[in-house]
């Protein structure tokens, strides 16, 4: 399997395409100053205790106050409770944990309002980014992930993950850990750790370190109700962790973002830099690649599927219904027992890369075809396993029911990616009323007249749909060479084929775009 990661910033945030084989497998967003993302450390205010829930409300300055869960306080939060109280009076034990000492586990089965009090200051991790009216869930069980290791604070505990079967591996990599991890630090040993040699994890686990003290020395100067600590940026975060010697390339469109990746790479997986290379081609990156026209086709209502059979996907709040339909695939000459099965084990497949692409999370019941034999379910259940073993998000699937629907709960953390995947009208914009087309010409023509006259702008980047932008740049006397004689300056145009017919934007030399 051939995997590439394709990256595209722009002004407004970075979009990460994950690719398999030419196919478009996960889309990741991060915008510019995103806060409230999985792993940010804030200094919590406890707002308000509830003992019905067992839980209580965290000010983290968010519109809405964060949700903390007794189960969530983790085991150890007294001695982080005590940690925060010493630095924040400014008694002076060190950045790491050895003069601490460590106060006993919580009651598994106790009162949140015994542990936590009305304003009180308590570290809080982002478990949960907001997701629709909901504001973030949150831990103060804290971690910090590298690429090998995951350093847990207050624990003297080493677990290997379950993934790494070969007990002499598990015992050499317990064995390196427990010789260079500080006292009073876990360490979770990652499946990306098999085969890795003292060097590699010694240098992970001293990076996480070196967190943790930046993170301790900015405890006692953070205002409450901020961010004392942030993850990486997302694509960093994901690069991080699924790079494997299975990715072939990974595209940056910028510059600036490729010396960064590149560099990280570089300190974490030095043999794999060379893959890291930056696009140079004048078509947009994820037009080049053909993700654009994917995107469109995967995140409609409907799926169609290469055999003729389709999926209807609906979201409600409390959970995504995905219906399977045979379509034109009933006019097979097999029989019905064995057309269900092919459908049904081509809709898993599809199914399985959606919700990794959509990234739904929480409840997704699946309407397949029904099918009479025992035999076959099973045959399709365990299919469907195999292929969610890819899926990076925790998750769990039950066996058909009798009337053929299979429940999957996945693990959700981030607000579920949806993409508006049909277009404004060209004539109304989506107004219901025409605009005479006859003037969009003398609209741009205006606009670049202020631009570059009024604002004295230079490099300036004109951007339109691709009939416009043939219909300025065609021909020996065209509209763009008419330009530059009339200011003076070459101005570029570039299509997009995502705008409707009569959009168009400006473009700065700075690659920002200009607001009229």
């Amino acid at each position: 399997m051939v995997k590439e990661l394709i990256i595209n910033s722009t002004p407004a945030g970075v979009t990460i395409a994950l690719i398999e084989d030419k196919q478009l497998v996960e889309l990741h967003k991060e915008q510019i100053n995103t806060n409230y993302a999985v792993g940010d450390i804030y200094l919590g205010r406890i707002k308000k205790i509830m003992p019905g829930l067992n839980a209580a409300f965290v000010d983290v300055g968010y519109e809405k106050d964060a949700f903390l869960h007794y189960f969530d306080l983790g085991p150890q939060v007294q001695s982080l409770i005590k940690l925060t109280k010493i630095k924040r009076n400014g008694s002076v034990t060190g950045t790491l944990l050895d003069n601490l000492k460590l106060e006993a586990d919580i009651n598994k089965a106790g009162k949140i309002s015994d542990v936590l009090s009305k304003n009180m200051l308590l570290p809080v991790q982002i478990a949960k980014e907001p997701i629709s009216t909901k504001g973030p869930r949150l831990s103060s069980d804290i971690s910090i992930a590298g690429r090998y290791v995951v350093l847990v604070p207050f624990s003297n505990t080493i677990s290997v993950s379950k993934k790494i079967k070969s007990n002499t591996e598990r015992n050499r990599l317990k064995k390196i850990i427990e010789s260079i991890k500080p006292q009073n630090f876990g360490v979770i040993i990652r499946t990306v750790s098999e085969g890795r040699g003292v060097a590699e994890m010694q240098k992970d686990l001293l990076d996480l370190i070196a967190k943790w003290e930046n993170f301790i020395k900015k405890i006692p100067s953070t205002e409450p109700s901020k961010r004392v600590w942030g993850e990486m940026d997302r694509s960093s975060t994901l690069i991080r962790d699924i790079l494997n010697p299975d990715f072939t390339n990974v595209y940056v469109s910028t510059p600036e973002l490729y010396d960064d990746i590149r560099s990280y790479v570089h300190d974490i997986s030095p043999e794999m830099e060379k893959i890291v290379k930056l696009y140079k081609q004048k078509e947009p990156i994820f037009d080049h690649f053909g993700i654009e026209k994917q995107i469109k086709n995967a995140f409609g209502k409907t799926v169609n599927l290469p055999g003729g059979a389709y999926l209807v996907v609906e979201h409600t709040e409390a959970l995504h219904v995905i219906d399977v339909n045979s379509g034109n695939r009933t006019a097979s000459k097999e029989n019905q027992e064995e057309n269900a099965l092919q459908v049904n084990k081509e809709a898993a497949k599809e199914i399985a890369r959606q919700l990794r692409l959509r990234d739904m999370g929480g409840i997704v019941v699946i309407d397949f075809i029904d099918m009479h034999k025992p035999t076959n379910r099973k045959m399709l259940f365990d299919y469907l396993r195999e292929l969610m073993l890819l899926d990076r998000a925790k998750h769990t699937i039950l066996p058909p029911s009798k009337f053929g629907l299979v429940q999957i709960t996945r693990q959700r953390v981030r607000p579920e990616m949806n993409i508006v995947t049909v277009e404004k009208c060209p004539t109304c914009d989506g107004t219901g009323e025409i605009k005479a087309s006859i003037v969009l010409m003398d609209d741009i023509e205006n606009n670049l007249n202020y631009i570059l006259r009024e604002q004295n702008e230079k490099g300036v980047t004109l951007c339109v749909h691709p009939y416009i932008e043939a219909y300025i740049t065609k021909g020996i006397f065209n509209l763009q060479r008419r330009w530059f004689f009339k200011y003076g300056q070459w101005i570029k145009v570039k299509a997009q084929s995502s705008y409707h017919l009569t959009e168009f934007h400006f473009i700065s030399s700075k690659d920002e775009e200009i607001k009229l």
